[in-house]
């Protein structure tokens, strides 16, 4: 896939006010720190995109790129909020929650795991709540340069391994490096696939 054009749209405080969902749909989310923004950015072929898309609280928002005015990528806020409040908490929880439940169009959820550590217990329980709401997604292994290969495969086999234990089938997988440019193709390629899919029924 050629990434031609890639806008910032909205960014929305709940699901019913996002834009009309009339093209296929994938949004992006993970803990903080994960390396969100830099992966949308490396994906657009935009290193500004994520980053200049609004204010400096943006990420308490469902955030709209519109890519080639064909499909939407969804940067969402991470998981975790480990500096707010508890009722701040709950209400990006909640957030998050409705848009994964109820958003018509989404076609895949694409979880960012960060590949230099061993599986970790916030990660492993987003994705089974995703299961739960069977909604469909896909891991995204981060930073894949900050540590050596071997540590990385070590890691997405032991994360793999940990899914295991209540997954009958792993989801799709991409292993990135946005110093190195790896998993762009890949996941470009997927969501063209997907893409596809979706135009097939709608």
């Amino acid at each position: 896939m050629v990434i031609k054009t890639a806008e910032y749209l909205i960014s929305s405080p709940d699901w019913e006010k996002c834009p009309k969902p009339n093209l296929p749909e994938y949004a992006f989310i993970g803990r903080s720190n994960v390396g969100k923004s830099s992966l949308i950015n490396l994906l657009t072929n935009n290193e500004k995109l994520a980053k200049t898309s609004g204010t400096p609280g943006k990420t308490t928002l469902i955030n709209h790129f519109i890519i080639n005015q064909s499909w939407y990528l969804v940067d969402l806020p991470g998981y975790g909020f480990a500096k707010r409040s508890m009722s701040q908490r709950r209400q990006w929880e909640q957030m998050i929650e409705n848009y994964l439940r109820k958003r018509q169009n989404l076609v895949n959820v694409f979880v960012l795991i960060d590949s230099r550590h061993e599986p970790q217990k916030i990660d492993i329980e987003f994705i089974n709540q995703l299961g739960e709401w069977q909604i469909p997604f896909s891991l995204v292994f981060t930073k894949a340069d900050k540590s050596t290969q071997a540590e990385v495969s070590r890691n997405v086999k032991a994360f793999h391994n940990k899914m295991r234990e209540t997954w009958q089938f792993l989801p799709p997988h991409f292993v990135t490096s946005v110093v190195k440019k790896s998993g762009r193709d890949a996941i470009l390629g997927y969501i063209e696939e997907l893409n596809a899919q979706f135009r097939a029924i709608a």
